[in-house]
């Protein structure tokens, strides 16, 4: 995808015609098994905390926060910490109950040269892999290329791997690992790098609305074809 410029060295391409993304708006997402409702700390801030209540210390090894002595102590950070544009909150909520799952956010939204994460993924482990957070991801990283996005990363703790699994699972290119890149909770961290590309984002996407698919799932709700398996000749694997 390279070209020469007039003293014979290989540039990238041209983009005629770009102009910044906006930022992702607070507004509502919806699926069929979840909305990302803006999140709100008053009205969501204490079904969270009980959505959490029972998940092991573990959980929260890998995040920068946590785990909280109490509800209060959780609401106070929700208040004073998830308030921002940037990293921007969604509460995951199911549509069938209307109970908040977990959180979510956009952060690092780089609109001059298109880039966004996604991160502070936090719900309990029943969550995981189901329909409910899979959408959810799905969702964010549909509006990002939506609005003209060009690179969606996913970053996460090296040792992280769990959270390795999910980019790959979900469809996301491998890139290395930035060595010491951060600190955090008193310790060194090398993180993992993953990406989406606009231009990869169509074949992405038809496997994750195949995976989502209610005909993907039989009477007992088990999963026909793995989301690994639909993903995995996009970009959904490590070297």
């Amino acid at each position: 995808m390279s070209r020469m410029n007039e003293w014979g060295q290989p540039i990238g391409p041209e983009l005629p015609g770009f102009t910044p993304p906006d930022p992702p708006p607070r507004a509502l997402l919806q699926g069929e098994h979840v909305e990302l409702s803006p999140l709100d700390p008053t009205r969501h801030g204490p079904e969270l905390y009980r959505a959490h209540q029972g998940v092991p210390p573990s959980h929260w090894t890998y995040l920068p926060y946590g785990p909280f002595e109490s509800e209060s102590a959780y609401l106070r950070w929700l208040a004073e910490y998830c308030m921002g544009d940037d990293p921007l909150f969604f509460t995951i909520v199911d549509r069938p109950s209307g109970n908040a799952l977990g959180l979510a956010a956009y952060l690092r939204i780089q609109r001059a040269s298109a880039c966004i994460e996604v991160g502070h993924l936090s719900f309990p482990p029943r969550v995981a892999r189901r329909p409910a957070a899979t959408e959810a991801m799905y969702l964010m990283m549909r509006k990002a290329f939506e609005l003209g996005y060009r690179r969606y990363e996913w970053k996460c703790d090296a040792f992280n791997a769990p959270s390795r699994a999910a980019a790959v699972r979900l469809g996301f290119h491998f890139e290395g690992i930035f060595r010491q890149a951060t600190l955090y909770k008193g310790r060194s961290r090398d993180t993992a790098w993953y990406s989406v590309l606009d231009r990869e984002w169509p074949e992405v996407e038809r496997a994750h609305r195949a995976w989502l698919d209610p005909g993907n799932f039989d009477a007992e709700g088990r999963q026909r074809s793995r989301l690994s398996e639909l993903t995995s000749s996009i970009g959904g694997r490590e070297p």
